[in-house]
Parts: structure tokens; sequence; C-alpha cells
């Protein structure tokens, strides 16, 4: 098989190609053929040294994988060779082969391509926690969402859409059209226009319902200023901390000084609650995880949600994957792989 490995801290180079032995699933595992994986920014930091749930280096990172079952370890039940499937991965998904738990994997309709299975995983389960969730999101209620066409940006989108939640969004400007055409009510030019005043003129002063921020830093002071009465934010990353494709102690600490202090009195005052999400951190909730992910494919099967993959990337062009997405290139999910059927 071949893996993608961080061989060491640094810029996308240091991602490398490896070949190994198939591996052969244990007891109460299955053996999947990876058609195509996700890419996520947890890669990235993880990719930088800046991110502590990651395995000691070397080593193989990514959460979700889509492909199809080629052999069945003993005592499994529910699956057998050939199904195609989607699966959570706790490490380990940049491979073209991977074995994980039946706990941990989805079977996919076969009208599902592999790159879409592969984009569901991470991206609507971490907007639907936020939204759905925890965040309750209902009709008439005004979202803002930070980094509006990356994929969980995408997916909070479609998630807003089907509840009839109105979005305000963060990004580039040369992605305000396509944004638009996708149910996005208000685009906000991040590099140009200040998110917190515009939230405050498009909402006439009366702030947003819920903000879901991945930024960091000061970012996370301006949502919460941003929300209304009952406003709800959730706080998911810290992109802010990786401005360039290398580690940066000075950005890193800049972001960790910026970082609002939440005190409990002015927070009950002002009718206001902060949320912190981490999908990696909820891997014992397992049949929580697969009720929320059986509603998402639900809604996938009925037309209600259409994962929005940007790019696919051969495992040997990991690096560059890295790269297009620090360069804040991508709108929607950005893969390794290249299955499609």
């Amino acid at each position: 098989m071949k893996q993608v490995w961080i061989t060491r801290r640094g810029g996308p180079e240091v991602l490398q190609v490896r070949e190994a032995p198939d591996p052969e699933p244990a007891a109460g595992e299955v053996r999947i053929r990876v058609e195509a994986s996700g890419v996520n920014f947890a890669d990235v930091l993880a990719r930088m040294g800046l991110y502590p749930d990651a395995p000691p280096l070397p080593t193989v990172v990514g959460y979700e994988v889509a492909g199809v079952i080629d052999r069945v370890g003993k005592d499994v039940q529910g699956f057998r060779e050939g199904d195609r499937v989607g699966a959570l991965t706790r490490f380990g998904g940049y491979a073209d082969v991977v074995c994980v738990s039946p706990t941990q994997v989805s079977p996919l309709p076969d009208t599902l391509s592999f790159q879409k299975a592969a984009a569901i995983p991470v991206n609507y389960l971490t907007a639907w926690i936020m939204l759905v969730h925890l965040g309750c999101v209902r009709e008439g209620d005004r979202v803002l969402v930070q980094a509006v066409a990356g994929g969980v940006g995408q997916a909070a989108v479609q998630i807003c859409r089907w509840r009839g939640a109105e979005v305000i969004g963060t990004a580039s400007a040369g992605k305000h059209e396509r944004l638009r055409e996708m149910g996005v009510a208000h685009c906000i030019d991040y590099r140009t226009q200040d998110f917190e005043a515009e939230v405050k003129r498009i909402t006439g002063g009366n702030g947003v319902d819920i903000a879901l921020d991945a930024v960091g830093g000061e970012s996370f002071a301006k949502s919460y200023r941003s929300l209304a009465h009952l406003g709800r934010l959730y706080v998911f990353g810290v992109s802010s901390f990786a401005p360039g494709k290398r580690r940066s102690i000075p950005a890193a600490v800049r972001g960790l000084w910026n970082m609002p202090r939440f005190s409990p009195i002015p927070m009950m005052n002002r009718n206001r609650g902060v949320h912190g999400v981490n999908l990696g951190h909820l891997w014992k909730r397992v049949d929580l995880l697969k009720r929320m992910q059986s509603e998402i494919m639900e809604r996938v099967q009925d037309g209600t949600f259409d994962p929005v993959v940007d790019r696919v990337f051969p495992l040997e062009q990991a690096a560059d994957a890295h790269a297009w997405i620090q360069d804040r290139k991508n709108f929607g999910k950005v893969l390794l792989g290249g299955g499609s059927a």
C-alpha cells in the first residue's frame, strides 16, 4: 500500500509517499481499499507541529476515507467484502488501504461517489454538532460562518438552508458570486472589510443568533461581540496560528495572546454562550456519531445536502493539496486519491 507520511515538522515538502505491506485486519476490523481521503486543516497544523492531538512524528494523518471493503476480520457483523463504505479514521487516512473498526464505518448508497462520500464525515459532523445538536438552528436565525467557502463552511450553508436560516459568510471577494448562488445571503470580504462592523450593519445592530469560527485569536472576540441576545458562538479551530507554510512561533504566540477570556457573569448579563467543538475528542461517543452520520446520510440521499468537492490530488501530490488549502484557493472539500465511482 501507499501512505503519505509527515516525515518531520515543516512546510508541505515534508510530506512523503512511502510503500508498505498491505495491513491485515485484526479481529473486529474491516480492511478498506481507499478511493478518496479527506484533507483537513488539522492535518496542516499537525504537519507544522501545531496540533497537540497528532501522534509523534513521523506519522500518517487523515480523519476520513471512502472506498470498498476487500477483507473482513473475524467476528465482524454487518459488513462483507465488496461493500462500498465511508469511514472515520483516528489518523492513518492518508493511505490507499486502511483497517478500521466497523463502528467507524457507514455504508454508501450506489448513487454517491467516493469523492463526495469522503467529503462528508469531518465537515458535516462538525457543522451538524454546532448547528443542529448544540445550536438548534431554526427558521429565521441569522448565522455568521467564517471561511464559508471551506469544507465545514459549505456543510454549514446547506444545513442552514435546510433549516431556513440566513447565512452571513466571510470569504475572499473572488468567491462571493458563487457563494450567493449557493444561498449565502450576505458575503463579507475578510481581506478588505471588518466583519464585525459589517455584521452590525447587516443586522441593524441586533447581531447574529449563531457564529461559527475556526480562525482563532482576535476573531473569536469579534465573533462573540457580533452575537445577538441568546446568541451562541462555536469555536472549532485556530487557522490564524498558521499564516504561512511553516510554523511561526510569533504567530502562534500572537494568536494565543489575542484569544479572548470569557467570563461567566458578563455572559449571563448579555445572554450569550460559547462552546468549543473538537470532533477528534468524540471518538468514544460511537452511538452519537453513528446516529448523526445516519441523519446526515438521509439528507444526502434525498438531495438536501450535496457535498462540494473542490479538487482531488493524487497521494503523490499531497504537498500540493496542503499548499492549496493554505493559500485559501479551495471552494469546498480537498481530497487525496482520485476515485469517483
